[in-house]
């Protein structure tokens, strides 16, 4: 699949309450067609009245928000970009990633997968590619692994995520080296409410 970023398409669903019921119909078949999820993501146009009460913010490091808890097969985040925030370069543990901008701006950088895990050697940066709000993406580890920041100084930046199936763990890699560490995955916040500090913390922010 073309890795390409893309806009909604003209028959838009009115509501993130919409999207999230609509995916829930999609995953609810035994198999998930990768377009059709894409299109539908694409389809909403962003409104902070959906969503501003998942925007969770921490001024040190990006933060990931629970919105829904999907079907076993999927879950939905919002993840929340402060200034300069960036996330490390990761792989999705054999997921699929839709990544849709909701406010600001966002620059992915694609990386090739290291080719010998034995030896350093530094990661191959693929491409950038920047994104506008409500512009649409999608990733999975056949593609490569990513880094995704926020490039602004002043500007934060808001993002709705969809994995299948859903993952509490990936890898992280050093660009230096290519040297994989594998971290555990957490949830600042869940629906809206903050989770117990202790387990907020997220090794892949560092």
């Amino acid at each position: 699949m073309a890795h390409t970023a893309s806009t909604k398409p003209k028959n838009a669903v009115d509501s993130l309450d919409n999207l999230i019921q609509s995916l829930h119909g999609v995953f609810s078949a035994d198999e998930v067609n990768i377009e059709e999820v894409k299109t539908l993501m694409e389809s909403y146009e962003s409104n902070p009245k959906d969503w501003m009460k998942f925007a969770k913010f921490d001024k040190h490091r990006y933060t990931r928000n629970l919105v829904d808890e999907g079907n076993g097969k999927f879950n939905i985040m919002l993840l929340c970009w402060g200034e300069a925030h960036g996330s490390s370069i990761h792989d999705h543990t054999n997921s699929h990633c839709f990544l849709k901008l909701l406010q600001g701006r966002l620059k992915e950088t694609l990386y090739d997968w290291p080719e010998d895990k034995r030896s350093k050697q530094e990661l191959h940066k693929r491409c950038e590619i920047n994104f506008e709000e409500n512009q649409c993406t999608y990733i999975n580890d056949s593609i490569g692994l990513h880094r995704v920041e926020n490039s602004s100084h002043c500007d934060r930046a808001v993002s709705l995520h969809l994995y299948s199936p859903p993952f509490d763990t990936c890898h992280t890699f050093d660009e230096r080296t290519g040297h994989r560490n594998s971290v555990k995955m957490t949830f600042w916040s869940k629906y809206g409410e903050r989770t117990p500090y202790g387990t907020a913390l997220s090794k892949e922010n560092n």
